[in-house]
């Protein structure tokens, strides 16, 4: 199975169970309660993310990424933000030097 399927098959789930009973669905509770509960969340997952590389073995660190992805795609579905604009994005960058591609971004 491909990367790109396994993505897709994620987001549609995570879309699938975003208006599902809270009480039976760990995205729909996360998405009752509101987008700061998610990015809160997908912080803590970062946070996690970063520990394990630093201080954990490779199995620790692949779930953690692992629940890193997945909140970050809760969080992209609850802007309604499909997962392809992060792909296509990253597709624009490739082959352009990353400090090239910062300095391209207009300062806020």
């Amino acid at each position: 199975m491909s990367t790109s399927e396994t993505l897709a098959r994620l987001e549609a789930t995570i879309a699938e169970r975003r208006d599902a009973d809270p009480s039976s669905s760990y995205v729909a509770k996360l998405h009752a309660r509101g987008i700061g509960k998610i990015a809160q969340k997908l912080g803590e997952e970062a946070t996690e993310t970063v520990i394990a590389a630093l201080t954990e073995d490779d199995k620790a660190l692949v779930g953690e990424a692992a629940d890193l992805i997945f909140h970050l795609m809760v969080l992209l579905g609850t802007r309604n933000v499909p997962f392809a604009s992060v792909l296509a994005e990253l597709d624009r960058r490739e082959g352009v030097s990353g400090i090239a591609e910062k300095a391209s971004r207009p300062r806020s």
